[in-house]
């Protein structure tokens, strides 16, 4: 595994979380295999779980960690080629990318969105060049229109507490106070659709009108503007905001009730209730859900660990071929 940017980066969803999962029960049984090999995670945003947990998944394969919080600590990086540097930007990123990639042996990269130019953010400009220039593999932190670390830990979560062999999983839009990039929900619709494909799950995703995402992203979703419709038989629900695509970055009003509550997930099949974090309580999802036995956001947290180090481990064995 050279990179680790989408889906289409894992061959069989099936081997890589049952891998997973042998590393979750057995977490220092490759310990040796990072020795004296050296993870760089480079932040451009915010950070907790993605942070610490691939830290984690790190040190228990033996690797070196180094952190660099490009948005404070480090220059402002220039992307665009052909340009004279005399403005706010200080540093190439052919430089930057290549001088990280001589001090490490695998690279993960976090960036968000502008929300302001749809091209801009869906062209993946910051991490393609990133991979080109510094020729060590590259896992992705999320970027501006996916987070698979996160999406393969949602699987991992969904196959370790699934009570039927094919569970309907629901993606159910959520209000917010301020527009949300769709990195998120795009991922998570991407990888549960490739799930569905090799018939581990049966997906819907559910949304106000105007809250589409790109239609790539929920090939083979049932998609409905019907709340209720969709939580119907549900056997997981996963919470997620995001702002509109069509309208990029926009914001409409919705006068229905979307946050889910007890009372709506009474029409499940008792299902699990699944958010990636941080969550506004009582906004997103009610109190009584998070706090209550359908919750499974903690132990979905937890398995952030185990994504990334099944990821890492692919690497560490990619470079010894």
């Amino acid at each position: 595994m050279k990179k680790f940017f989408s889906v289409e980066d894992v061959d069989s969803l099936e081997e890589v979380v049952q891998e997973a999962l042998q590393l979750k029960a057995n977490p220092n049984a490759n310990e040796s295999l990072g020795r004296y090999k050296t993870l760089g995670l480079v932040f451009l945003n915010p950070s907790l779980r993605t942070r610490l947990s691939t830290q984690k998944a790190a040190m228990n394969l033996g690797m070196n960690v180094m952190v660099m919080n490009m948005d404070k600590d480090g220059w402002a990086l220039e992307t665009q080629d052909g340009v004279v540097m005399n403005g706010t930007t200080v540093e190439h990123i052919r430089e930057a990318a290549a001088v990280m990639g001589e001090y490490c042996d695998i690279l993960g990269l976090r960036s968000f969105p502008s929300l302001k130019d749809k091209e801009a953010d869906y062209n993946e400009d910051l991490f393609n060049k990133f991979i080109k220039f510094c020729g060590v593999p590259v896992v992705s932190l999320e970027s501006a229109t996916r987070h698979p670390l996160q999406s393969l830990t949602d699987l991992i979560t969904i196959t370790e507490y699934k009570q039927v062999d094919k569970p309907k999983v629901v993606l159910a839009w959520a209000p917010h106070v301020k527009a949300l990039p769709q990195a998120v929900p795009n991922s998570f619709a991407e990888w549960m659709s490739k799930a569905q494909e090799q018939g581990l799950v049966e997906f819907t995703v559910t949304h106000p009108a105007g809250y589409e995402l790109a239609e790539n992203f929920t090939k083979g979703a049932t998609i409905t503007n019907n709340l209720k419709e969709a939580l119907s038989g549900a056997d997981f629900v996963y919470v997620k905001n995001w702002s509109s695509y069509k309208e990029y970055g926009e914001v409409y009003p919705v006068s229905e009730d979307w946050m889910m509550n007890n009372q709506k997930l009474s029409l499940t099949n008792d299902a699990k209730v699944m958010h990636c974090l941080p969550v506004r309580r009582d906004l997103e999802l009610s109190s009584e859900i998070l706090d209550g036995p359908s919750s499974l956001v903690i132990k979905e947290a937890s398995n952030r660990v185990w994504a990334a180090q099944v990821v890492l481990k692919r690497m560490l064995e990619s470079l010894e071929k």
